[in-house]
């Protein structure tokens, strides 16, 4: 966390730094600080102009989004599109459906919590884009395009552009949060550059502490950190020296900030020992179940966007041995978030979108090395959409009889983003900076060729 007075000046530049560095630097390295000019924090109210031109961005039915991001990528069949019917070849061991309390509507047969509050969801069934690699496939799910010329932001850092600092958003929690680490597959900002990229917490929620990076410090206690700013603020007499001084007030005002993150109510947020032992178990006692805590307590402080990166869908080999820990996994923490949402009547305000990169083939790959796995599959594939004004109970496009193909109402990624868009209030043709001053559009249209069937009408 420390860094160098050389190294932090050598590295500003005069370029704005984002908050989390500010705050960072105000902590670890102050009279450094002191030394720049001009100095602020970038991602302070105001500080950026978001574009009156385009479409007017409103309040939108939502106010929050949690992406619960299956990072390599599920299988459909064996999820939110069963098909029993097509035989082993295709289903392996999980060969059944459930009923869910949805007539008509059935799921994978490991996720019975799921399946008691199909009313709650809507199921994507008709994804598609068709592309079958890790990279590729993410960054077209995440931000809708296709382009090779520029990188486009992802939807956490759109929502954080017109959602966050500049529009009013108000707080220490930065208003685009990861639990617990980016996936590193593409960058998220893309052309909005860095203020836009996400705080990635670190640590681990199910661990004894919540470790969050550049809030708690391993091994030290809490008294520790304030005896630690006591001889901070006892050694740092500049201010004194320099009254008025508006930089001074800058750095004094980040170091606060920082302060009340580390030791203040703020930091408690990410506390989760304030929830009860009954709550903790619901969510289930692993990383993904209390990421999914985790995020509903950022939805209560007001956080926009929310991603959580739960790793490990990737199965070329041992896919049932690894499904049945994880589709439990998911179903115990995913219908807790849900159900915890409702109760708390934040469903209405908060969309809850569940996707991989892509599907995984339906036909089990049992030859030699694979010996029972499944690859990766962007022909067909499932998502889920709850909260925010989309309605729940409702099945959007089909597939073919074992999985293959979209056989009914494709939806492809930027159909999602946009729907997406449109419930937190931002319109599809709100423009974007583009560093090279293109008009650019938050949802592509038919000139960019980027394939889409249309926004989700059916589900609003």
């Amino acid at each position: 966390m420390k860094t160098s007075l050389s190294r932090m000046l050598a590295s500003q530049g005069g370029v704005p730094v984002s908050r989390r560095e500010a705050l960072r630097r105000s902590v670890y390295g102050s009279a450094g600080l002191l030394l720049m000019e001009p100095f602020r924090l970038a991602a302070a109210p105001g500080t950026g102009a978001i574009p009156l031109e385009g479409g007017q961005i409103t309040e939108g039915k939502a106010r929050s989004v949690i992406q619960v991001w299956l990072w390599g990528g599920p299988c459909h069949i064996d999820t939110f599109d069963p098909k029993p019917e097509a035989g082993r070849a295709f289903t392996g061991a999980l060969d059944q459906s459930i009923e869910t309390n949805v007539s008509g509507i059935r799921i994978g047969q490991l996720l019975p919590n799921l399946a008691g509050m199909a009313d709650k969801y809507a199921l994507i069934r008709g994804m598609t884009h068709g592309n079958n690699g890790h990279e590729t496939a993410a960054y077209l799910v995440q931000t809708g395009r296709t382009s090779e010329r520029d990188v486009f932001p992802g939807s956490g850092a759109v929502v954080s552009y017109f959602k966050g600092y500049d529009a009013g958003y108000e707080g220490l929690i930065p208003p685009y949060i990861v639990l617990t680490e980016p996936q590193g597959r593409f960058s998220e900002a893309g052309f909005l550059g860095p203020r836009f990229k996400p705080f990635a917490t670190g640590g681990d929620p199910n661990g004894k502490v919540f470790a969050v990076e550049g809030i708690i410090s391993p091994g030290i206690t809490e008294e520790h950190q304030r005896a630690r700013r006591n001889l901070l603020g006892n050694l740092n007499t500049l201010g004194g020296a320099l009254p008025g001084n508006a930089a001074i007030k800058t750095v004094v005002d980040s170091e606060d900030q920082a302060y009340e993150l580390i030791l203040g109510d703020s930091g408690k947020l990410f506390d989760l020992g304030q929830e009860n032992d009954e709550m903790r178990d619901r969510y289930g006692r692993n990383t993904f179940g209390q990421s999914c805590l985790m995020a509903r307590r950022l939805v209560e402080k007001g956080v926009p966007y929310i991603t959580i990166n739960y790793k490990g869908w990737d199965t070329h080999k041992q896919h049932f041995q690894i499904m049945n820990r994880k589709l439990p996994e998911l179903d115990q923490g995913l219908a807790a978030l849900l159900g915890d949402l409702d109760g708390k009547g934040l469903l209405d305000t908060t969309i809850v979108w569940c996707t991989g990169e892509f599907g995984r083939t339906p036909k089990v790959a049992t030859e030699s090395p694979w010996n029972g796995g499944r690859h990766h599959f962007g022909a067909a594939f499932s998502c889920l959409l709850a909260g925010g004004g989309f309605k729940g109970g409702q099945v959007l496009g089909a597939t073919n009889a074992t999985g293959e193909e979209v056989a009914e109402r494709p939806a492809y990624p930027a159909d999602v983003i946009g729907s997406i868009y449109r419930q937190m209030g931002i319109p599809s043709d709100a423009p974007l900076p583009h560093p090279q001053g293109v008009p650019t559009k938050v949802v592509p249209d038919a000139a960019e060729g980027v394939p889409m069937a249309g926004l989700l009408d059916e589900l609003i």
